[in-house]
């Protein structure tokens, strides 16, 4: 189980912990107070163990230590559920870099840990259940790195339920809702986010986009995150079911609105979803070099 730090991992570790099974549960920190929580309230059976997805020699660690404790009994579960993203802007204003980390985390780091315990998976003939991201289906607004490193994930985890069919191997994708998770709820780390790409844009492009565009997608996000929800039994049982029903969804849709928003996806014209998009997470006001007042002051 990866990404057990805070948030569905944290939680999902803890539950499965309380229904008796042996859970190898992945941190970025071993100090972290979500690693430490998991020590406090869970019991020897759970292991934690130190990886970070963006490291082959961490990620190579962790295989080893599973191989080497279940190679007579094989694996039943994998739960990818790691995730990343620290950046809200238009894709033009998000650096390449912001692009290339979630895709090393939510997709190369996914695959790796995956292929690594296939092996054991097969033998088991058990279950893959990956936390995916309804903005890998949809463009929601400023989340074009995020996104399409969960579309990428989405579609490989489809592949592989495909592939793997023969093996007996099961695979869901969770795609929940906006819930309370680790850092993207923290108003402080989204406005040192926004300050850093503010100092590392290219004059060119804070000149045609302007200083309040950028301020004014962070104020909205900050907004939005106050309708996240806390509680995230929902998305807890959507994994547990992935991984203990008989026959598991192939896709889990756990949090609200979720229904609407993609009965709109599939079913209307596009620029429906791109106003409903816009009015539901962040409808961003027209950039500097395209306001009417821009205009008049170069024509002074």
């Amino acid at each position: 189980l990866s990404g057990c730090d805070s948030g569905f991992g944290q939680a999902t570790a803890r539950h499965l912990d309380i229904m008796g099974f042996r859970v190898f549960a992945s941190v970025l920190d071993l100090q972290s107070p979500g690693a430490q929580e998991l020590r406090r309230s869970c019991s020897p059976r759970l292991t934690l163990l130190q990886m970070d997805l963006t490291k082959t020699e961490d990620i190579q660690r962790v295989l080893q230590h599973i191989q080497a404790h279940t190679n007579s009994t094989g694996l039943w579960g994998l739960v990818n559920n790691a995730g990343f993203n620290d950046t809200i802007a238009d894709a033009e204003l998000s650096p390449l870099g912001k692009f290339r980390t979630c895709m090393e985390v939510n997709f190369f780091g996914s695959l790796e840990l995956t292929k690594g315990l296939l092996p054991l998976l097969r033998s088991a003939s058990g279950r893959i259940v990956t936390v995916s991201s309804p903005a890998g289906d949809m463009p929601f607004p400023c989340l074009a790195a995020y996104g399409a490193s969960k579309a990428a994930l989405s579609l490989l985890m489809d592949t592989f339920r495909s592939e793997l069919q023969p093996w007996g191997i099961k695979v869901s994708l969770i795609l929940p809702g906006y819930y309370k998770t680790g850092t993207t709820c923290d108003p402080a780390f989204w406005n040192l986010q926004k300050q850093q790409l503010l100092a590392s844009l290219p004059q060119e492009l804070l000149q045609a986009y302007g200083e309040d565009y950028v301020e004014e997608i962070n104020q909205q996000f900050i907004q939005f995150m106050k309708v996240a929800v806390e509680d995230l039994s929902a998305v807890v049982n959507s994994i547990t079911d992935g991984l203990l029903a008989a026959n598991p969804a192939v896709r889990y849709y756990p949090g609200q609105g979720l229904g609407i928003m993609y009965f709109i996806h599939r079913y209307l014209p596009y620029f429906v979803r791109d106003l409903f998009l816009k009015g539901f997470f962040i409808n961003p006001k027209l950039p500097r070099a395209l306001r009417r007042e821009h205009h008049n002051d170069v024509k002074k």
